[in-house]
């Protein structure tokens, strides 16, 4: 349990609020702006992620609003608990929604479902610095390069506490008015991330007044309140202000998921793994590589993918929710969803792996291959030309170019089974339901319809028919035509 959460006698409990009510309208979209996605995840996920790693999910509340039933199914699976802000009426209104839900907690944690790149170490130094100033209210900052857009944080005489938070629309007639309280080069802002003491929270929570242009009710106007009530404000500043920094346009969020990528990248660079030119790669945030692996340039490493150590994979690949092994050659250009690879296999160039296949050990699947819902065991080799789907081929089989599974008639989807050691000849057709056993051979170019015993060899094709001089024979009877 972290030292975040409580547990021991005595010791305060913390809870995590998430705002995730809100509809994002300035990116111009009609999905949720929590839902759009980073680094192959929606931007709530990566928030909730750090927070479980402070708080544990059954202490995480998201606030859900704006098609709040989508934003519950997207992040169900997580644990968290949902607290419905049906009326979006501002970030304090938020918060008066869920203190019943949260009441019972010491401290409370509160931070926006659209800061992707939050580190679960910032939400710890946050609740530390906040236990040792025994402040009521403790606001997170940071100092970027570029502040516009955001409030900026006035520190008193005590270099912790907070004097005033200036909105921008308000910084430039305050600093016309109060030069010697406000420098020009004010930068450090309030990313709206506070934590709280409930009891005092709770109690000056109603104080809050819509006297702004929207008629909203501000969780930023709580510092002046609890101020008032002579209750201590305070204010950390965040180690990288990019952590901190949200995104309100699409062009932003792509630049988040930029900064998400590289960061996955240089962390696994720095754990062993080989990858040339990383800007041109992309690889979600859940990826994971061993050491020793190499990745080449225009790679795509997707959702929950896992790759073992020693493997290669080249150019233009694109590998999403796969397990590959180790010592494993991804040639060029292969994509592969949903599946698994055992170690030593060698897949493509241009070989396609469509959900639920398994790939065993020391397979061969060569260019233009596409398996679907197949199991291939140890020693397979499928070298090119062929579709392999809803089958099982035994250790050792040799599948020749153009084979093609016939595994759907019309209605359902039916078995092929290939036995060990079994070879296939090129350009054969196997119609499923069908079994071919251990050692058996196909001919070349055969329809096989009915099973075929162990080590016997089927051929079922028409027979072939020669006429000589036909060609010439044809040829006379053109040139009569067109004479006629």
């Amino acid at each position: 349990m972290s030292k975040a959460q409580g547990g021991e006698q005595g010791s305060p409990t913390l809870a995590v609020v998430i705002m995730a009510a809100g509809k994002g309208t300035r990116l111009k979209s009609r999905r949720p702006k929590v839902l759009h996605q980073v680094g192959g995840r929606p931007l709530l996920n990566h928030v909730i992620a750090a927070s479980v790693r402070v708080v544990g999910p059954e202490r995480i509340f998201t606030i859900v609003g704006h098609q709040a039933e989508r934003v519950r199914n997207a992040v169900a699976a997580t644990g968290v608990q949902f607290v419905e802000q049906t009326e979006q009426r501002g970030t304090g209104h938020a918060i008066q929604c869920a203190l019943g839900a949260v009441s019972g907690y010491d401290d409370i944690i509160v931070l926006s479902g659209d800061v992707p790149l939050i580190r679960p170490e910032t939400l710890e130094q946050l609740w530390r610095f906040h236990q040792q100033q025994a402040a009521a209210m403790t606001i997170l900052t940071a100092a970027p390069d570029d502040p516009t857009g955001y409030g900026r944080i006035v520190r008193g005489d005590d270099s912790a506490r907070v004097e005033a938070i200036i909105e921008q629309e308000a910084l430039k007639s305050e600093q016309e008015s109060l030069p010697e309280l406000l420098p020009k080069s004010l930068k450090e802002i309030n990313t709206g991330i506070y934590a709280f003491k409930t009891a005092a929270l709770k109690a000056h929570l109603s104080s809050l007044t819509a006297g702004n242009p929207k008629g909203e009710l501000y969780l930023t106007d709580m510092a002046g309140a609890l101020q008032k009530a002579g209750e201590r404000v305070v204010a950390v500043k965040a180690e990288n202000s990019a952590e901190v920094l949200g995104a309100n346009t699409i062009a932003e969020l792509v630049a988040l998921d930029g900064a998400m990528r590289m960061a996955t990248a240089q962390r696994l660079m720095a754990s062993g793994v080989t990858i040339f030119r990383p800007d041109t790669c992309v690889i979600d945030a859940g990826v994971e590589v061993e050491p020793d692996s190499i990745i080449e340039p225009y790679v795509q490493l997707l959702g929950n993918t896992r790759v073992g150590a020693e493997t290669t994979i080249r150019s233009y690949s694109v590998i999403e929710n796969c397990t590959i092994g180790s010592r494993v050659v991804i040639r060029q250009s292969c994509v592969l969803a949903d599946s698994s690879v055992a170690d030593g296999a060698d897949l493509g160039p241009f070989a396609r792996l469509r959900p639920g296949c398994e790939i065993g050990e020391d397979v061969h699947i060569g260019n233009f291959v596409e398996v679907k819902k197949s199991k291939l065991h140890k020693g397979v080799k499928a070298g090119h030309l062929a579709y392999l789907g809803d089958s099982e081929i035994g250790a050792g089989a040799n599948i020749g170019a153009g084979v093609i599974t016939c595994n759907y008639d019309g209605e359902r989807k039916h078995k092929t089974e290939i036995g060990e050691g079994a070879f296939i000849g090129s350009d054969s057709t196997l119609v499923a339901p069908v079994a071919i056993h251990d050692g058996a051979y196909v001919g070349a170019g055969s329809c096989i319809t009915r099973d075929v015993p162990a080590g016997a060899l089927a051929v079922g094709r028409a027979r072939q028919m020669t006429k000589e001089g036909w060609v010439e024979a044809r040829r006379q009877r053109q040139k009569t035509e067109k004479r006629s």
